[in-house]
């Protein structure tokens, strides 16, 4: 039975951290304290220094040589449940590969290191710090880089089908990565050139856009030198500010530009594209910069050079393409809005600035058909050989993970808790207090930062109320039902399995709405996920709480 005292302790550990996440949410929301700009740069802070050094404290902490084999077991057999009922459902119910992933990030992937350690630690005591940060571990080496390999796979697929439809895409052999290309997911402009050899297989390679190869399609195509800009023809737009689309009429051509974080128009005679990326885009004031804008020349455009644009493929339709595997074809993806027109030259454009959706461009002179169902055109499509294939999602995943600082921190915690408790050595005072120092922040500035974002944007329930009620049921109603189950099944016992149950019903984790926001899938069923569910846990982990101590 739950006494007032137990009860008093959880809030006592509660309250705190939703203090932190209310004082920021008002700051931004009432009292206009921090601008957009300076917000970014608090989430900045804590998403390169303080979690990372604050999963890096727990981690090192923790004994690798006294893991809980049963606990850790329970949670991986509900996680490959989870993903076996996944897929069953995909295959045999039509559900696809991206609501499986959306699913399972939903069910599976709480926020355990900011929300479960200080929880179930004054719920059940010190011992269950030790079993939260074996899931931390478990969490950054293993599950998120499997939830990263599925959307660098859907991402690689989507290229394939989309630049390489039919049976052209099985004469694929090699794909070639340049060393600046960090993923697939469209935050970045990026191109393909293809190349067949008289044996019909063909050697793609993917490269970055015009700012890094003087020899683009649109520069190749339309001999546009590249120049430098200080953005002074952009409108430059917030992520909250409703932006207009621009288009660019000549003839029988429109050319639009949009994109998931910023859209610009240009108002002079001579409109520009740009590989200004939406990262650098943190305030409403153009900022002067060093720029590959390249030129175009409306006097010398004509619809036999222009590029064709086709919807993308994240939208869900897509204008098919003829294949372009021939010498000298090479492919540009971009950014931009929206557009509910049919046709392969954008009737009817409006535009939505969607979530970094990719899209892909297409300068060779091929026209581009009709706009296809995507279920009929994926009958025929066929895909390059698999290790083609896992040597290009493996490159991405590799080249995505030694980027983020969540990486090194785990693994150098883990190695030297490996070092520490074989050897019984102690960490340097100088070091230890140097990274404790901001531990200690750690937790509060994360949340803080939650804060921040819940009050940047412009709806708490973003997803609208329908798949609100399901994600919401699948984060605090599947996820900690499987979980029991797989508790039960390994033989978890007592505060163990409570434990268990109630670090299952935690609020969704950050991370996952991170990859959903960078792939543009289904990043407003997460965003709604974590903040919708950062208000919801408290009563639901505490009833949770309540019920299992009857």
């Amino acid at each position: 039975m739950i006494s007032a005292d137990d009860f008093y302790k959880v809030m006592c550990a509660m309250v705190p951290l939703y203090f932190a996440m209310l004082v920021a949410y008002g700051s931004v929301k009432w009292c206009k304290i921090f601008s957009p700009e300076q917000c970014s740069g608090i989430n900045r802070f804590v998403a390169v220094f303080a979690v990372p050094v604050l999963s890096f404290h727990f981690i090192s902490q923790n004994n690798p040589y006294e893991m809980d084999t049963k606990f850790i077991l329970a949670d991986t057999l509900s996680k490959v449940l989870v993903l076996v009922l996944l897929s069953v459902w995909a295959i045999l119910f039509k559900g696809g590969l991206d609501w499986l992933i959306t699913l399972f990030s939903l069910a599976t992937l709480p926020n355990t290191l900011v929300m479960g350690i200080p929880l179930l630690q004054a719920m059940y005591g010190d011992f269950t710090q030790s079993l939260m940060v074996q899931l931390v571990v478990l969490q950054c080496i293993i599950w998120y880089t499997l939830l990263l390999f599925l959307f660098e796979y859907r991402a690689a697929t989507l290229l394939v089908q989309n630049q390489f439809p039919g049976s052209t895409a099985a004469s694929i052999t090699k794909f070639e990565i340049d060393g600046d290309v960090i993923s697939l997911d469209g935050r970045d402009p990026l191109r393909t050139e293809s190349e067949m050899d008289g044996n019909g297989r063909i050697r793609v390679r993917i490269r970055r856009s015009t700012s890094s190869a003087p020899d683009s399609a649109l520069s190749s195509s339309m001999g546009i030198t590249p120049r430098a800009s200080n953005l002074s023809g952009a409108e430059i737009f917030s992520v909250n500010t409703p932006a207009p689309l621009h288009e660019y009429h000549n003839g029988n051509v429109d050319i639009a530009f949009g994109n998931g974080d910023l859209a610009f128009g240009y108002r002079s005679a001579s409109p520009r594209l740009s590989g200004y990326a939406s990262s650098d885009a943190y305030s409403l004031q153009p900022t002067p910069r060093a720029s590959n804008f390249n030129e175009l020349d409306t006097t010398t455009v004509t619809t036999s050079n222009t590029p064709f644009w086709v919807r993308s493929p994240v939208a869900g339709k897509v204008y098919r393409q003829h294949s372009p595997a021939f010498p000298g074809v090479k492919m540009v993806w971009e950014s931009p809005g929206k557009c509910n027109g049919g046709g392969g030259e954008r009737p009817g454009c409006k535009d939505v600035v969607g979530e970094r959706e990719i899209s892909f461009r297409d300068s060779s002179k091929f026209p581009v058909a009709e706009e296809e169902d995507p279920k009929a055109t994926a009958t025929g499509q066929e895909m390059p050989r698999s290790h083609v294939m896992l040597r290009l999602i493996l490159i991405m995943v590799g080249r995505k993970l030694s980027r983020n600082p969540n990486t090194y921190s785990s693994a150098l915690g883990l190695l030297w808790s490996l070092i520490s408790f074989k050897w019984n050595v102690g960490m340097p005072s100088l070091v230890k207090y140097s990274i404790k120092i901001i531990s200690d922040a750690g937790l509060g500035m994360a949340m803080f930062s939650l804060g921040l974002f819940m009050a940047l944007q412009p709806r708490i329930i973003a997803c609208g109320t329908k798949k609100a009620t399901m994600g919401m049921g699948i984060r605090f109603i599947c996820g900690p039902v499987l979980m029991s189950a797989a508790s039960i099944a390994v033989g978890l016992r007592g505060f163990r399995l409570h434990a268990a149950i109630v670090q299952a019903a935690l609020p969704q984790g950050i991370v996952p709405f991170v990859f959903a926001r960078e792939y543009g899938l289904h990043p407003d069923i997460l965003s709604t996920g974590v903040i919708f569910g950062m208000l919801v846990s408290l009563p639901v982990t505490l009833l949770y709480y309540i019920l299992l101590g009857l």
